[in-house]
């Protein structure tokens, strides 16, 4: 079977070594990727800007030759310019050379990813206005980054928000900008930000929020002055951080998309059509806790999803669950995890929910030390079904976000939760787990 890979980052090599390990010879491999790269973690960019990352080398977790040694034919700095899904073939371009030719496939698999979102405004295209996506990004950030002295994120989501810390950490005067009047307001509600806001401050972060940037302007050709709606400030440097959208282009109209340009699949991962297949950045997943295709591009969807279609190859044999969106933060002294929808969600999709919020200790209050953990679950009002929640705290609670998750994609209840088996050792809990506290103030 010949089988051709349109991009490859995290969601095409998932796929091409599963593939491989399953099939060996039996299918034939061919990825074309225009970068000359794969594999490279963005979400470790802040990390590497900050400087706990040194080596930016190890943000990757593959490598053309490693592709290669599968047995797998990687074709670096080749762009797919054309589609023809009922002839199936694609029209490559060697963006080396010049040189265009067609290539045939049995099966095509699209992991073409994202592409930060780059608003029309005047005075995007000017000097020290950067990117955040790939190797090159990381490497174009830290270069300019050393002679500026007053920078500018723009776009208060994950991204925005560690860089704003790690450009903090280095010395510089920072802005981080949103068009909303919260940060990370697509994944947390109020009662986490105001906190995490309040932090960002504290460590001298200056946050302009409620403000949609009208223009950049320059000197020299160089950004000095960002424009809103509200005010005009100063900065020598621009990241923006405002978002992706899929890498679709080149299938419009051939498969279906939700309107921001993600191809919808269906539960093993096909475009509708038996071998076409989409994973990763450039497809919409199953969003489990409201039953409807969502836009949620994180490399644990990407990699899941690849590694499923592997599976899926030659007959459907593992269905694709769909997703909750399971997503962290660290913001300073506090680490910040979501899944599912937040109130903020609901309300904007008018959904019937209620919300239950506590204040817990990790630990037994006898204990030498304990952290306060913050905690919100978002659940169906007539059911009771969980169907999203926020946990914050300074302690390392990381996995108690995975066992909401957990309780989304299995339909539990509160009653469910709130009567769950966890273990107690002082050490590392209390007799009643705060999962089970939340559940239980919102029953009794």
């Amino acid at each position: 079977m010949k089988v051709i890979v349109i991009g490859c980052t995290h969601a095409g090599t998932a796929f091409t070594v599963t593939a491989k390990k399953l099939y060996g010879d039996k299918v034939d491999i061919t990825i074309y990727e225009k970068n000359d790269t794969i594999s490279f973690l963005s979400c470790g960019i802040a990390l590497h800007v900050g400087g706990v990352v040194k080596d930016p080398e190890k943000l990757f977790y593959s490598s053309p030759k490693q592709l290669s040694e599968t047995g797998a034919n990687p074709k670096m700095k080749h762009e797919v310019i054309d589609v023809n899904t009922k002839e199936k073939w694609v029209l490559v371009k060697n963006l080396e050379t010049g040189e265009t030719f067609k290539d045939t496939y049995d099966k095509l698999l699209i992991s073409s990813g994202s592409w930060p979102i780059i608003p029309n405004i005047p005075g995007i295209d000017l000097e020290g206005i950067k990117l955040s996506k790939n190797f090159y990004h990381a490497q174009d950030i830290i270069n300019h980054s050393k002679n500026a002295k007053r920078i500018a994120v723009i776009g208060a989501g994950y991204i925005g928000v560690e860089l704003a810390e790690a450009f903090k950490e280095n010395g510089k005067e920072v802005m981080l900008f949103d068009i909303k009047d919260r940060i990370l307001s697509r994944y947390l509600d109020r009662e986490f930000t105001d906190i995490l806001e309040a932090e960002l401050k504290n460590n001298g972060v200056e946050l302009i929020l409620g403000e949609k940037v009208v223009e950049f302007k320059g000197e020299n050709n160089h950004v000095s002055k960002i424009i809103t709606d509200k005010g005009e400030y100063n900065a020598d440097m621009v990241v923006l951080a405002m978002g992706f959208k899929p890498n679709t282009e080149l299938f419009k109209g051939k498969v279906e998309m939700l309107e921001n340009g993600a191809i919808k699949v269906d539960k093993y991962l096909h475009t509708f059509e038996n071998d076409l297949f989409a994973v990763g950045d450039s497809a919409a997943v199953w969003f489990t806790p409201t039953n409807s295709y969502e836009y949620i591009p994180l490399a644990t969807n990407a990699v899941r999803m690849g590694t499923i279609a592997a599976y899926n190859l030659f007959d459907d044999t593992v269905e694709y669950k769909g997703t909750q969106g399971t997503s962290g933060v660290k913001v300073y002294s506090y680490n910040v995890f979501t899944t599912g929808i937040s109130q903020q969600f609901a309300e904007e999709r008018n959904l019937d929910v209620k919300t239950i919020f506590t204040i817990e200790n990790n630990r037994p209050e006898f204990m030498p030390e304990y952290e306060k953990v913050y905690i919100k679950i978002v659940y169906d009002d007539k059911t009771k079904r969980i169907l999203g929640g926020q946990i914050m705290s300074k302690a390392n609670v990381a996995e108690s976000i995975n066992t909401l998750s957990l309780a989304i994609s299995n339909n539990m209840t509160l009653v469910d939760l709130a009567f769950s088996d966890f273990f107690f050792q002082p050490h590392f809990n209390k007799p009643w787990n705060f999962l089970n506290t939340v559940a239980l103030k919102a029953i009794q």
